[in-house]
């Protein structure tokens, strides 16, 4: 990648490199610069071997709203996602393929999150193997009220319990910190002005671990979830999100034809009166 980057910070102190989302005037949602950027920075941070853990932190005071939606209606993207295969193209490339690869990455990871977590940004952050949260965190998922099935990968009934997550998703519920912390959503809570230090002293914890103890550690309890379905449900929960999209695409297309074409036979009725 030419240049520095522009939407992410990355900065390598001793065995822990943390990796900023630097986009707190949009609450760091997820255009495709920065999704590019954050995978460059993983291939940093993956192939230095002085790194040890992998910190993900954000500006500002928001973790992540999601994906930028000001840029994924606007004209480059609107024309790529213009057919079925073309969305299905986009969202398997920068959303699904990017989370499972922060998932899999082989050096272990820890999201720092305060204010907003929504959406994309819920399932950024739970692809990270413990989540510190600010007191002033909040997790919530209302896509199911806008349209399609939800965001890509379905992680709420992995990390809440398939009950908790039908009420959290079904009802469009906001879940605070503490709560987070009870359902096991995240694995401490810390006052807002103490994240930072709180999540570099649980990396430095991660870090005293054998690199290689505790890359074999993660990727077996990785594959412990695989063999349990994880990866089957959200691949399956991938290939419905885009069925619902693409669908409800296909049909908000039909009635707006189908409007014009009743606006247009009332204008030839109206002309022959």
């Amino acid at each position: 990648m030419a240049g520095d980057p522009s939407t992410i910070r990355y900065e390598v102190d001793g065995p822990v490199a943390t990796v900023t989302m630097a986009r707190p005037e949009s609450a760091n949602a997820q255009s495709t610069e920065l999704l590019d950027e954050l995978d460059h920075a993983l291939d940093r941070a993956d192939a230095d071997d002085a790194v040890r853990v992998v910190v993900l932190a954000a500006d500002g005071d928001h973790f992540s709203a999601g994906h930028d939606l000001k840029e994924l209606w606007g004209p480059e993207l609107t024309a790529r996602r213009s057919t079925p295969e073309g969305k299905l193209h986009h969202e398997q490339t920068m959303y699904f393929d990017r989370c499972l690869r922060l998932r899999d990455l082989r050096k272990p990871t820890v999201a720092a999150v305060q204010g907003t977590c929504t959406a994309a940004g819920l399932m950024l952050a739970a692809m990270c193997d413990l989540i510190v949260a600010a007191d002033d965190a909040r997790f919530s998922n209302p896509v199911l009220r806008m349209t399609g099935a939800g965001v890509e990968l379905l992680v709420e009934p992995w990390e809440l319990g398939p009950r908790k997550a039908k009420e959290f998703l079904l009802c469009a519920t906001t879940i605070d910190a503490a709560e987070a912390e009870r359902l096991g959503l995240v694995n401490r809570v810390v006052a807002r002005g103490e994240l930072r230090d709180a999540t570099r002293a649980v990396a430095d914890d991660i870090a005293r671990v054998p690199p290689i103890t505790a890359q074999m550690v993660k990727d077996s309890i990785n594959r412990m979830l695989d063999r349990q379905g994880q990866l089957d449900s959200w691949r399956y929960h991938f290939m419905v999100h885009q069925f619902v999209s693409n669908t409800a695409t296909a049909l908000d297309a039909a009635q707006r034809r189908a409007e014009g074409g009743m606006d247009a036979a009332r204008a030839e009725q109206s002309d022959r009166e």
